[in-house]
């Protein structure tokens, strides 16, 4: 039972850190990002790169994976989202063949086969009778200090209320002095530097293989869906109701089961409460 705990604490930190991006775009930009898995993939890969192949310290690597999601997400703004002006089906659309054809052009770079990473923190610490990676702590540590510090960000600060009203709604933002591009732009950047993060923390956690993205954007859809679209608080619970579920049914029934019981649950909270659970279409 210990074990259990422990496994389902570290993992649904890591859902949550992996999902409050995918639920940033959407409740701001209303675009289902389905090439959100792939600033995972490019995290993962900027890390190894870095630390790995060029052999420079781990957090520079670190830094590396986040500059690279930025990018990727300005980049997807600048030359997707916003000449196709947010219209979801065509940007939902193209967000799909990008995240293709960066699996492909990483397979180009890198190849096919799978990868394992370093560990950010080597070593373990014991508690009771399991031993925990103290990179997974750390990961956990990482995933709550980046919620609650987004949390604040949103609250507080003049670009996050921005961030909310265009949420709310975006000609009346406009009107009382918003840019709603500006702040789209910004909601890009910032969501490809939180997926490229979780992307060094779910590759190392499993492993890095080009289409690794796959399974994170699942994790993301399945926690926003659930939690409520726009809700960081819904986001942060419903990752530690999927992570725990996991985590007990891969322990006690089989691993071959993994994954199940989120579609089973997205699947349920659809018919019964399509908003989710804690859910509202503007981010709070």
């Amino acid at each position: 039972m210990l074990q259990i705990i422990i496994q389902g604490l570290l993992l649904s930190g890591l859902y949550a850190l992996i999902a409050v991006g995918f639920t940033l775009i959407f409740s701001v930009g209303r675009v289902l990002n389905l090439a959100y898995g792939a600033y995972l993939m490019l995290g993962g890969y900027a890390f190894f790169y870095v630390s790995q192949t060029l052999g420079m310290p781990k957090l520079l690597g670190v830094v590396a994976a986040v500059a690279v999601g930025v990018i990727a997400g300005l980049m997807k703004h600048r030359f997707i989202v916003k000449p196709l002006k947010g219209d979801m089906v065509p940007v939902e659309i193209a967000t799909l063949i990008l995240a293709v054809v960066l699996q492909s052009a990483v397979v180009l770079m890198f190849g096919d086969s799978s990868k394992i990473l370093h560990s950010i923190i080597p070593g373990v610490v014991q508690v009771g009778t399991v031993s925990v990676p103290y990179s997974n702590v750390f990961a956990m540590i990482v995933s709550w200090t980046v919620l609650i510090a987004l949390y604040l960000f949103i609250r507080k600060t003049h670009l996050g209320r921005a961030m909310q009203a265009v949420s709310m709604d975006q000609k009346g933002a406009a009107i009382s002095g918003v840019n709603p591009d500006h702040v789209n732009m910004m909601v890009w950047g910032i969501s490809g530097g939180l997926g490229a993060l979780g992307g060094v923390f779910f590759a190392s956690y499993t492993q890095l293989y080009p289409a690794m993205w796959v399974a994170p954007l699942i994790i993301a859809v399945a926690v926003v869906i659930v939690g409520g679209i726009g809700s960081i608080i819904g986001t942060l619970i419903v990752a530690h109701i999927i992570g725990f579920m996991e985590v007990m049914t891969t322990s006690l029934i089989a691993p071959e089961l993994r994954g199940v019981f989120t579609m089973a649950l997205i699947i349920i909270v659809l018919v019964v409460s399509p908003k989710g659970l804690f859910g509202r279409e503007e981010i709070h």
